[in-house]
């Protein structure tokens, strides 16, 4: 049973972009690894921008000091 954790930052993904990425990789792992899609899971997790980080700062202070340049 393939399991596939997709983390994003919650920004307003839409209840449709969400829905189509998980029948995007439930037909990666159908048509890569011939997967069953009855047996294949996907999480989407959506993250708060001030718990993703990178370089040693987060999401938030990344973003903002980018719409300030």
């Amino acid at each position: 049973m393939p399991y596939v954790n997709i983390k994003i930052t919650r920004e307003g993904a839409t209840a449709e972009q969400k829905a189509e990425l998980i029948r995007g990789a439930t037909q990666l792992l159908v048509d890569v690894l011939g997967k069953d899609p009855a047996t294949t899971v996907v999480v989407i997790d959506e993250v708060d921008t001030d718990n993703w980080g990178v370089a040693g700062e987060t999401i938030t202070l990344r973003r903002a000091r980018s719409k300030g340049a």
